[in-house]
């Protein structure tokens, strides 16, 4: 599994990361900017990534902005609605109006800072994304 982790924060891109580097190569992305970058390179190189962790609240570029241009390149290079990485939206917003803007973007998962690792665990279980 091929993940990429995109927070402003350190704690919780170190979390993620030592929770998920088991699982297969991380990255990481400070901010939405460096995200959709990161994003677009894999996708050109065709070797897309399988799962996006994208906070909400970050400098330059937000989650919901990030997502959005993730989801404009992944449809200009042919990959269809379901194809493309699995988006776990980790941010402390728990509002009602952040939670179906950010399904209304197409991710897949949406959780509550602090992370709670297991629930992350299970979800990708679940969905079939790690045994």
């Amino acid at each position: 599994m091929k993940t990429l982790i995109v927070d402003d924060e350190f704690t919780s891109r170190l979390i993620l990361q030592e929770s998920l580097k088991q699982y297969g190569q991380v990255h990481i992305a400070v901010n939405g900017v460096e995200a959709v970058e990161a994003a677009r390179a894999a996708i050109e190189k065709d070797d897309h990534y399988d799962l996006i962790c994208l906070d909400i609240m970050m400098p330059e570029m937000d989650g919901h902005s990030t997502l959005d241009t993730i989801r404009a390149t992944e449809r200009k290079h042919g990959i269809l609605p379901g194809q493309g990485a699995r988006v776990v939206m980790t941010t402390c917003l728990d509002d009602p109006a952040n939670i179906l803007n950010a399904f209304g973007e197409q991710c897949e998962h949406y959780l509550v800072k602090p992370i709670d690792v297991p629930k992350l665990i299970d979800y990708l279980q679940r969905t079939k994304m790690i045994a």
